[in-house]
């Protein structure tokens, strides 16, 4: 497939659904292939690509919208096989670069019995962490409608400054810009490194979507507390969505907020469900903003996010177990929780 939007003019990219550009990393997921085991006790693996920016773009492009990945990868078999997987799903590679000096960043995935994850990661450093401001893709940025992002391009240099300049130029190109932080401690040198980390680009995002251990975690209160939810607020945000697993979300705005409930389904691997859940949202961000601003609209994709991010967790891996919108909309049909 060739990549979307080459050499369209910006007005027509923008005219398009309107293009999704997603930076940071994208890994290989090595996940136990029995659930419930230590990665000690584990007799296999199954191989997944992954990565939270990585799963998003893909997520937008399986939903029928249009979508780019920015990042770096080793110029090894599995950065090029990344790369590979991307096309394969439809995304626009063009900002996709590899590094011949550094590895493709691993991750071992412990699956609890009941799908939650644990996690190693193999990144010392890898290519991923090495992207540099100069190597930036900015015309890829400038001819997008959304730029999402999430918190680990900003543990070390020189991929924060890459980080930091790319979200510069996407809201002076008026983009949309979109937050998961996606916490992952063992990357970050401490918890309170995390949090800093993670809040020195909080006021920078239109669109925030945080889990309820997120929520927990940044905050260092109750989740279900919503004074410690709205500590996150501020002036500016147009959305801020906490996912409460099959509970569903809770969705703030400037003039209105809610809850939507989540599916019931048999979880087997909760990887890129928040993925799915963003990806979805995105695309219909990206096609009508007006859904920051009409609860009605919002409670509508918002019930179709919950849906994506349900199927999600029905199979092991992220990208293999993104929904397409048939089957979010046939798990809509059942009804809720």
């Amino acid at each position: 497939m060739a990549p979307l939007g080459d050499g369209v003019a910006p007005a027509a990219a923008a005219a398009a659904p309107g293009l999704v550009v997603s930076f940071g990393e994208m890994l290989i997921d090595f996940v136990p292939d029995v659930a419930g085991v230590s990665l000690a006790e584990s007799g296999g693996f199954v191989k997944a690509p992954g990565g939270a920016p990585a799963n998003v773009a893909c997520a937008v492009s399986k939903l029928g919208g249009s979508s780019a990945f920015i990042g770096k990868f080793g110029d090894d078999e599995f950065g090029h096989m990344l790369v590979e997987i991307l096309k394969q799903n439809g995304v626009n590679a063009e900002g996709c670069l590899f590094d011949q000096h550094a590895r493709t960043a691993l991750a071992f995935v412990t699956l609890k019995s009941n799908g939650e994850r644990e996690f190693m990661f193999y990144r010392n450093p890898s290519a991923d962490m090495l992207l540099t401001e100069a190597e930036l893709n900015l015309d890829l940025i400038r001819r997008a409608r959304i730029f999402h992002y999430g918190s680990i391009s900003l543990i070390t240099e020189p991929c924060r400054s890459a980080h930091v300049a790319a979200t510069r130029a996407a809201k002076a190109a008026g983009l949309l810009c979109s937050y998961d932080p996606n916490v992952r401690l063992p990357l970050w040198p401490s918890a309170q490194a995390a949090r800093d980390g993670i809040m020195s680009i909080w006021k920078d995002a239109d669109f925030i979507k945080v889990s309820d251990e997120e929520v927990a975690f940044l905050t260092q209160g109750d989740a279900n507390d919503e004074k410690n939810v709205l500590s996150l607020w501020f002036e500016g945000l147009k959305l801020l969505v906490v996912t409460d697993g099959e509970r569903g979300c809770r969705y703030f705005t400037k003039d209105f907020k809610g809850s939507m409930p989540g599916y019931a389904v048999k979880t087997v691997d909760t990887t890129g469900a928040g993925d799915a859940f963003v990806g979805s949202l995105l695309v219909n961000v990206a096609k009508d903003d007006s859904i920051f601003y009409n609860e009605e609209k919002l409670r509508k994709v918002l019930e179709f996010s919950n849906a994506c991010g349900a199927i999600c967790t029905t199979q092991k891996g992220a990208i293999p177990a993104l929904p397409t919108t048939a089957a979010a909309l046939e798990l809509i049909s059942k009804g809720s929780n």
